[in-house]
């Protein structure tokens, strides 16, 4: 069986991945289950001296002054998940969910919140059976953690709330029966133990970093296609440019560039034919790098928080203390995912320009839209409409949800970082520039095949086999027809990554 290991400081994007997409079995380490115990030994310790701690012998937020009986603590952990379990719109879809339970039960394994070891071998458990809540995607804040989706997510541990399981969406107690766990009762620190962190939005952010990394190779693919497609010229992307303006994302680039293009007799030099190109083909190092080291920035931080108590209050037992502080707040994040979105952004804005030069007659020298048969045929007229209108989408999306703050709990609460939104905003424009790029692929494919001034003319070795993969499935267009079925078997190849692939097989790996 293949397995993740959680301890709360080790866990990788790529094991997120695993976990989230493939299935993957989760189990604790050793050392996670010791550090659990001593840290729930300590919360039992302070119950039971009846100590005054935030969360766990007081209510919670503004309700923080309010202390609660002893006797109470197990009502006092359920009422704060009902109550605080006030999510709307869609859910979430299963791979964000599995994500975000994954990521909570890291958290939770690292040994400073006090929660039972039996309540994260449940949630694990969950995850491990396919019992997966049923998320709603609106509602967060992302500032005393993501409280209204998490909760969501417990109420099925603890019997209530919906869950899907086996693709069926139940009551949370009737799912959790038919995969045969038996729902836990919560106790002191439990129920703020579970939901106050950030494992929402990273959860859902994480996700789109990882696939903005593998879209960034794809971004220099499509690129050198339609660079071929325009007999573009390759000086620009040659390393005396680079390394003295050494950004690295720039330099990869480049490097992808001439690595995806190399034997091409397509490709052109300085004076050939042109002394120069438009900087949507002599800039792509530029434009591209400064994203790739985005998502390389972005990753670092997902990385940190991946493996980052974010809850509160903090239990050290090691010092005899327990802290309230703010480690739940999402700043870090919202503004990464921000950041994530707007260089995402920038991707698509950069590649529908290209597609614009390659059905612009005026800019590409090839037959209008191409299409061989204009007038009669519209070609892929409108496929660059419907490219510009994702990118306007993109470029409302990208403004930052992180320069947001709205107070909450009567001011307690004062500043919040909107990161959750943040990063489902990303996501949404890591959707539209995934079908952009997409658009691009064909529409190079189809210039290729239509510039017969280099009729036979050997394409690059990285380019001649994304160019294959695209043409297994998708034929040249000879005559109008329904192109959004060409799209959707494009956007097939972009998300399952099988064209980086098979350019990484012929011409090596890309950075």
């Amino acid at each position: 069986m293949n397995s993740v290991f959680i301890d709360g400081n080790s866990l990788t994007l790529h094991d997120l991945v695993k976990v989230a997409r493939q299935n993957y079995h989760v189990d604790l380490t050793d050392d996670a289950v010791k550090a659990v115990r001593k840290s729930r030994n300590y919360v039992d310790r302070l119950v039971e001296e009846e100590k005054v701690v935030y969360g766990i012998t007081t209510g919670f937020g503004k309700f923080s002054d309010v202390s609660i009986a002893k006797d109470d603590t197990e009502a006092l952990q359920k009422n704060l998940i009902v109550s605080h379990a006030c999510g709307v719109g869609n859910h979430f879809s299963e791979e964000t969910t599995r994500a975000a339970m994954l990521l909570r039960a890291n958290a939770l394994a690292k040994g400073f919140s006090g929660v039972r070891l039996e309540t994260i071998r449940a949630l694990i458990e969950m995850l491990n059976r396919g019992v997966h809540p049923a998320i709603p995607e609106k509602g967060s804040l992302g500032a005393s953690g993501d409280l209204a989706p998490l909760s969501h997510m417990v109420l099925p541990l603890i019997g209530l709330g919906e869950a899907y399981y086996k693709g069926e969406l139940l009551a949370g107690g009737e799912a959790m029966k038919r995969a045969g766990i038996t729902p836990v009762i919560l106790t002191s620190k439990e129920g703020i133990g579970l939901i106050n962190g950030t494992q929402v939005m990273t959860g859902v952010g994480a996700l789109a970093a990882y696939d903005a990394l593998n879209f960034a190779k794809l971004a220099d693919i499509a690129a050198a296609l339609t660079a071929e497609a325009l007999n573009g010229i390759k000086d620009a992307y040659m390393p005396d440019l680079h390394v003295i303006r050494p950004h690295q994302g720039q330099m990869d680039a480049a490097a992808n560039m001439l690595q995806i293009l190399t034997d091409s007799q397509r490709i052109t030099k300085e004076g050939d034919l042109r002394v120069q190109d438009a900087y949507s083909l002599r800039c792509i190092p530029q434009i591209h790098g400064a994203s790739k080291d985005a998502f390389h920035y972005v990753s670092g931080k997902v990385a940190i928080e991946m493996n980052s108590v974010t809850d509160n209050p903090i239990i050290l037992a090691d010092k005899d203390r327990s802290v309230s502080g703010g480690n739940f707040h999402g700043q870090p994040m919202a503004l990464a995912f921000d950041f994530l979105g707007i260089a995402l952004a920038e991707l698509a804005n950069v590649s529908e320009r290209r597609i614009e030069r390659l059905v612009n007659p005026q800019l590409s020298g090839l037959p209008p839209f191409l299409t061989e048969q204009g007038g009669l045929h519209s070609g892929f007229m409108i496929a660059q409409y419907s490219a510009a209108a994702l990118v306007s989408e993109n470029k409302v999306l990208a403004h930052p949800a992180s320069v947001d703050s709205i107070p909450s709990s009567a001011n307690q609460e004062d500043h919040v970082s909107m990161g959750t939104i943040a990063a489902r905003k990303a996501r949404e424009i890591y959707f539209n520039a995934s079908r952009v790029l997409a658009i691009e692929l064909i529409s190079a494919a189809q210039a290729i095949d239509l510039n017969t001034k280099y009729k036979g003319k050997k394409l690059g070795k990285g380019t001649q086999a994304a160019y294959d993969e695209i043409r297994k499935t998708i034929p040249k267009v000879d005559g109008d027809r329904e192109l959004y079925l060409d799209f959707n078997k494009a956007a097939t190849l972009v998300d399952s990554n099988v064209i980086v692939d098979a350019v990484e097989k012929a011409a090596g790996a890309l950075r």
